[in-house]
């Protein structure tokens, strides 16, 4: 039986070790059990002790995180680079988060670095792109030095996280499209969490807010960022999304209206096609009331 050629390991490797050593880390998010061995990671160690990262230039980097991150299972990636201390030099604000606790539901918290991990492989499970695993490696990164005192909450994250994810794209010279979704599943995540279905006001401005009217595509990717987001929970692996469900609903429900007012310089216009967005979806939530709170 004919199989497919490959190339040796040696050739599929950067002359550069940094490099090198990152297609490693890449490689090795290939495939769930894709774990390097022992004596790779000691030697992977050995390098970064030596200083093979420290000129590293960071847009040269990027390429090869973001191969592992659109691995198979990207977990692994971070996994490799904790392991030969590598992540805390390339990714010093995702490494912070390892050891910090998060509010959940079931367990009561858990530790935000492993949630990520887990997040990454669910959004390779739904085969998501690039942009929505970005985002969920850098949307907690605002959580890394809440106070002790304040854990497992993490007040005023989204001030902090902004200027790092703006830093850190900057430093590796990630695509704008990457940004974009990951500032703002940092500012709309918690809150799409939150959307109920008797709260049609607020899920109107929401909607607004995320400019779901005009780039639904970013608006799906929002949402398979949640769903992934939400399923990295302890017993809501694999469930549906309701809250997917729901704004889905929501943004259909307004399909019908003049969104051309939004961008109106007449605020009562603008008003008016609020107020219609949220009877809209009220009635497809078949929700007799509605709260015009904008939380």
């Amino acid at each position: 039986m004919d199989t497919k050629p490959t190339l040796p390991l040696a050739e599929l490797m950067p002359a550069d070790p940094a490099l090198a050593l990152l297609r490693l880390a890449a490689l090795s998010a290939t495939t769930p059990d894709g774990g390097l061995d022992d004596d790779t990671l000691d030697l992977m160690f050995e390098q970064v002790e030596d200083g093979a990262l420290a000129g590293l230039e960071p847009t040269r980097a990027w390429p090869e995180l973001a191969r592992g991150l659109m691995g198979r299972a990207p977990s692994n990636l971070l996994r490799t680079l904790a392991a030969c201390r590598a992540l805390p030099i390339l990714l010093p604000e995702v490494a912070a988060l390892f050891g910090v606790p998060q509010i959940a539901d079931d367990p009561p918290q858990v530790d935000i670095g492993q949630h990520l991990l887990r997040v990454l492989d669910e959004a390779a499970r739904c085969e998501a792109p690039l942009a929505v695993r970005f985002a969920a490696l850098v949307m907690h990164v605002g959580k890394a030095d809440s106070p002790p005192e304040h854990w497992p909450v993490h007040y005023r994250h989204v001030e902090r996280g902004r200027p790092r994810i703006e830093a850190l794209c900057q430093r590796f010279g990630v695509p704008e499209e990457c940004r974009d979704l990951a500032l703002l599943a940092l500012a709309e995540c918690e809150r799409v969490h939150r959307v109920g279905r008797v709260r049609a006001g607020p899920v109107a401005l929401l909607l607004e807010r995320v400019d779901a009217f005009n780039r639904p595509e970013r608006f799906a990717q929002l949402l398979t960022l949640c769903t992934c987001d939400y399923r990295a929970y302890g017993r809501q692996t694999r469930r549906d999304y309701p809250k997917a469900a729901l704004l889905t609903l929501a943004l259909k429900a307004c399909a019908g209206l003049d969104h051309g007012a939004a961008q109106s310089a007449d605020p009562e216009a603008a008003e008016r096609l609020r107020e219609a967005r949220a009877a809209a979806i009220a009635a497809a939530f078949g929700s007799e009331r509605w709260s015009e709170d904008t939380d």
